[in-house]
């Protein structure tokens, strides 16, 4: 017997009460039931995110539609952006921007590192008509995690540029607090920690970012953030959105609520530092060190070791699927996942896997040493691991 377990960046796993709301009798979204969930929900992102001057939109789509919303809503053909690329997801924000003839200046970063935000003082300095800074908290393809407040706070001290925040996989995971950071624009997506299957995005967004909205020229329809104001109003959305998933989001967001954001972020740093010292005492090395986030641990692949084979075996044998590296980063590490749907003993099931995987791909481990390391620090609630608000 074979049961399934999802420790991938996502999609990630969805609880029941989640799925079985997903399951109810579809309703017809022009109507007083549906206008009182989407209201509920709506006001619930706002807890989520952290904020109550901004206004949250629904989309039906990927995280990655909500970037390009960001982008189309509040640039101009020829605009100048700021983009820091430390990974394929920030990497995307500049190939948004280009296909939409804004003009990037690039802040590159090495794979497995944070940016220095001091590295953007000087660039802002030169740049003086900069419109926007685009960056990524949690680098879900490297594991890295950035000091979005440092960054938010020179971004302000230093232009007038308005700062957009992929926090896709981050929300729910990390603290991002939209006010108090002075963020201008904020993306995540439903299937990272939202507890929800995929389909839906939502962007947070302040009125600074309004007012850049009306004087935008670049081409947009469906993602008009004026058209979502508009209809927001009125308790709905301007297009058919995704009713199950919405009416799932009201249960999750109620799940979340009931244990509380900080105890949610609590959660997940003290999980996240539970799989990086049983990695750790596995022998094998993080990829992201000093740097990484609360989302997933990325591990370097250790020498010898056919990582492709070694995932392969968990997913198909074991029903246990890891995330392996992307791109450039191919076969050179391997990211366990550890947001949303997730408590102790999953990890222990994850730790126990790569184990497990480890030993049939003929790599030398000692059985058990992972797991008992997360076990000791799994089982010692009184040692509180500080939330990581990078």
């Amino acid at each position: 017997m074979k049961k399934t377990y999802l420790f991938t960046p996502g999609p990630t796993m969805v609880p029941p009460e989640v799925a079985l709301a997903e399951a109810q009798p579809m309703i017809h979204h022009r109507t007083p039931e549906f206008s009182k969930i989407f209201v509920e929900v709506t006001e619930g992102l706002k807890y989520l995110f952290q904020t109550k001057t901004c206004n949250v939109y629904t989309l039906a789509s990927s995280g990655t539609g909500g970037m390009e919303a960001c982008v189309v809503n509040i640039l101009s053909k020829g605009d100048k952006a700021l983009v820091i690329r430390g990974g394929k997801f920030g990497e995307r924000w500049a190939e948004i921007c280009e296909v939409f003839g804004v003009k990037v200046i690039p802040v590159d970063v090495e794979y497995g590192k944070a940016v220095e935000p001091e590295l953007i003082t000087p660039l802002l300095r030169q740049h003086r008509d900069v419109k926007a800074v685009f960056t990524t908290q949690s680098e879900t393809s490297t594991g890295v995690i950035c000091d979005i407040s440092a960054i938010a706070r020179i971004v302000k001290e230093e232009s007038a540029a308005l700062m957009i925040v992929d926090a896709i996989s981050s929300i729910c995971v990390h603290p991002l607090l939209m006010d108090d950071w002075g963020i201008d624009l904020a993306v995540t997506g439903s299937q990272k920690g939202f507890l929800l299957p995929p389909g839906l995005a939502f962007v947070c967004v302040n009125q600074n970012a309004m007012k850049a909205a009306e004087k935008s020229d670049l081409p947009k329809y469906y993602w008009s953030f004026k058209k979502m104001q508009k209809n927001l109003k009125d308790a709905t959305t301007p297009f058919t959105p995704a009713v199950s998933l919405i009416r799932g989001l009201k249960v999750a967001i109620d799940m979340i609520k009931e244990e509380g954001i900080e105890n949610v972020w609590q959660r997940h740093a003290r999980l996240a530092h539970a799989t990086r010292e049983a990695v750790k005492a596995l022998g094998l090395e993080l990829f992201a060190g000093e740097y990484s986030s609360n989302v997933l641990t990325a591990v370097r692949s250790p020498n010898g070791l056919d990582t492709s084979a070694f995932l392969k075996k968990l997913r198909d044998k074991y029903g246990v699927s890891l995330a392996g590296g992307q791109d450039e980063l191919k076969g050179k590490i391997f990211r366990i996942g550890h947001m949303g749907y997730v408590n102790d003993f999953d990890v222990i099931t994850a730790i126990s896997s790569v184990e497990k995987g480890l030993s049939e791909c003929d790599y030398p481990v000692e059985i058990g040493k992972g797991v008992a390391r997360a076990q000791e620090i799994l089982l010692g609630e009184e040692e509180k691991v500080a939330v990581n608000t990078l």
